[in-house]
């Protein structure tokens, strides 16, 4: 099934900004979270739009609207008796693609989430966004979904619900006529704590990158077998204090765990690119091609 969403809806979308939690915290947990302003006091103006990089949380709504790449709406079936609404873009190429499933934030599957699947399919990916709060009709959806809504609801999706969806949106995009047999992850925030916990469950993943997300415990690290990219804001404690167990469990065990922290960036420094006095910019233009990199080498 698929739900037509005019273009010109997109014009009525407001950004929401980043948050994270890791894959298995509480409800209390998650309500600590709040929305932060896209740039703070320590913000710097805005340079001209790089269409190389994802577009900042203010920029999303218009780059969704003047993108030349077909994007489109549709509904999955994730097992007993659910399914997951998905916003899926296609890259402009006359082979078949590679497919990465774009993990959301705290906050739902927002415009900003879609514009960075829409960035992926200009790199040659076809990229899919899942809702993962669809059973749960957040008010706003799919176009603006309630932040307080949203951050509630959340805290009630397990890890297994998470990677449940995760597997069906998987398989269904690699049974696309237009894909190959191979897939990636790439999360932001609580969704890039539920792609490093993707990886410890799935054992035909190609690739996840971690976008300033928590580690999964120790002993869960055993079970990964594909890479995994994690990129990091130096300016973000609470986040990085799971990194050093993860970095020496993974190498201990000979799996492939590359963290980069960009000194200077704060935690979602990717929608927040004006902030953090040029650092979050920096930390941008770092981490996008590295990203872009890490899946094209690894989704063969």
């Amino acid at each position: 099934m698929r739900l037509a969403i005019p273009v010109v809806a997109f014009l009525l979308i407001v950004p929401l900004a980043a948050c994270n939690k890791p894959q298995d915290a509480n409800a209390e947990d998650h309500a600590m979270h709040t929305e932060e302003s896209p740039a703070g006091d320590d913000a710097t103006p805005a340079a001209a739009a790089d269409s190389t990089l994802p577009a900042s949380g203010d920029e999303a709504k218009a780059r969704l609207a003047s993108s030349p790449r077909h994007g489109e709406w549709a509904m999955v079936g994730t097992g007993a008796g659910d399914s997951t609404r998905v916003w899926v873009v296609y890259p402009e190429r006359s082979d078949k693609a590679p497919v990465v499933v774009v993990i959301h934030e705290i906050f739902g599957l927002s415009p900003w989430i879609r514009s960075v699947a829409d960035q992926l399919a200009a790199e040659g990916f076809i990229a899919i966004a899942p809702d993962l709060l669809t059973k749960y009709n957040i008010p706003g959806s799919p176009l603006e979904p309630d932040a307080d809504s949203a951050r509630a609801a959340i805290a009630e999706l397990t890890p297994a619900e998470t990677n449940r969806q995760l597997d069906a949106v998987a398989k269904w995009g690699m049974a696309l006529p237009a894909a190959l047999p191979t897939y990636g992850v790439v999360g932001f925030c609580w969704g890039g704590s539920a792609s490093f916990n993707h990886a410890t469950h799935a054992p035909d993943l190609g690739a996840a990158v971690v976008y300033y997300g928590t580690s999964p415990r120790s002993e869960a690290l055993a079970n990964v077998r594909a890479p995994v990219l994690g990129l990091y804001g130096g300016n973000d404690a609470r986040v990085n204090a799971t990194i050093p167990a993860a970095d020496s469990t993974m190498r201990a065990l000979g799996k492939s765990y590359r963290p980069e922290i960009f000194e200077g960036a704060g935690h979602g420094f990717l929608r927040q690119q004006a902030g953090a006095n040029g650092a979050n910019m920096a930390a941008t233009r770092a981490a996008w091609p590295a990203t872009v990199n890490f899946l094209r080498d690894n989704l063969k």
